[in-house]
């Protein structure tokens, strides 16, 4: 079964985003979720010819995970951001779990974007640990190398390039300020209590 393409378009018009910056993302998101499905169709023919030790194979099983996290990561993304930010409720268990292990939410918010702002391409990514209880401000490098097995991504923010150079030029810092006022925190809440 193939990936659908999810339609993002609701967030043309996002204060701080222009449009054509929206839709040059949403065609880069639109490549992984192609390629994630090509990738699972040549996979399966492979699997179906007996071929699964050739390189062919091995080096299509390798891409697999920087295309379907490329594809999921956008997806997460784009769904924690609405035009109109939502507010993070102080007194939602996530504000109030946030809060115990960063003493504030200002300081939570601190060291996210210092994590947003570190030098390269990637994500930085809210994360929960469900067994250790813990947060984690987390930089994923590629999107198949970084992620913590078993955490449970809360908030995602594209710190690649295309996310930011159209509107912001190298000022990251003012991409990372309008992100935050597009954040939809009953999302990020939703994805913290499954």
């Amino acid at each position: 079964m193939a990936y659908t393409l999810q339609n993002f378009d609701h967030l043309l018009g996002t204060a701080g985003f222009s449009d054509q910056l929206l839709r040059n993302h949403f065609t880069l998101y639109q490549g992984y979720v192609n390629n994630t499905n090509k990738l699972m169709e040549t996979m399966k023919a492979l699997v179906d010819a007996d071929k699964m030790l050739t390189p062919e194979f091995a080096e299509l099983k390798r891409r697999f995970g920087w295309e379907f996290n490329g594809m999921r990561l956008h997806e997460l993304y784009f769904g924690n951001m609405v035009k109109e930010g939502k507010a993070l409720d102080p007194n939602s268990s996530l504000a109030q779990k946030l809060t115990r292990q960063f003493q504030s939410l200002e300081r939570w918010e601190k060291v996210f974007k210092a994590v947003g702002a570190l030098r390269g391409i990637g994500w930085t990514i809210l994360t929960y640990d469900p067994v250790g209880k813990k947060f984690f401000n987390l930089w994923v490098n590629e999107h198949d190398v970084g992620h913590l097995a078993g955490t449970v991504p809360l908030l995602i923010m594209d710190v690649f390039e295309h996310a930011f150079m159209l509107d912001y030029g190298l000022k990251r810092a003012d991409y990372i300020t309008a992100f935050f006022k597009a954040i939809d925190w009953s999302t990020v809440e939703k994805r913290f209590e499954v």
